[in-house]
């Protein structure tokens, strides 16, 4: 369980955020509340119900009162791979540094399932990603046709330990 405080922008003692294993209502909210996390962008196609329901253990949000701050969705591959399907944070909740605590608690479930490396794919145009990915240690490739004739995405991967400062435990399921 991942917990921490933070100031808001008046200077008032604000969240305390946790992250957990997400559950199917979770996703619905993530569903509805879809442009607060990808603003113009249309990925709900990408968000999967069957990957909150198959690997509830790597498909972590972090919630405070507030509601959902952010998440990730992955699971690990048979070769030993902690894969990042989704990851995203909240309008009013980027620049935190919650992006990266939800980064530390996937590794540290996908290495309780196993991995030995992490992977991440975004298109070559979302360099917001490419910075952020880069910024915790990810080698990045672009790798043509990757999404389809024409297609190039890029590709992101790195051993474990993630070793992120201030990670915290992986959230377990009750």
């Amino acid at each position: 369980m991942a917990r921490r405080s933070r100031r808001s922008p008046a200077g008032i003692v604000a969240v305390c955020i946790r992250i957990a294993s997400a559950e199917v209502t979770d996703f619905h909210q993530v569903l509805t509340d879809h442009a607060r996390y990808w603003g113009e962008r249309d990925l709900r196609s990408l968000h999967l119900l069957a990957l909150v329901q198959e690997f509830s253990s790597t498909c972590l949000v972090a919630r405070d009162e507030d509601g959902i701050r952010g998440y990730v969705f992955g699971f690990v591959t048979p070769d030993s791979t902690g894969y990042v399907h989704l990851i995203a944070t909240r309008d009013d909740t980027r620049g935190t540094g919650l992006g990266r605590r939800l980064y530390a608690a996937f590794a540290e479930a996908a290495e309780l399932h196993g991995a030995r490396q992490l992977k991440a794919v975004t298109s070559v145009e979302n360099t917001g990603s490419i910075a952020f990915h880069r910024s915790l240690g990810f080698e990045t490739k672009i790798v043509d046709d990757y999404n389809g004739p024409g297609r190039a995405m890029a590709v992101f991967r790195r051993d474990l330990p993630l070793g992120l400062q201030g990670s915290h435990p992986a959230p377990r399921r009750p």
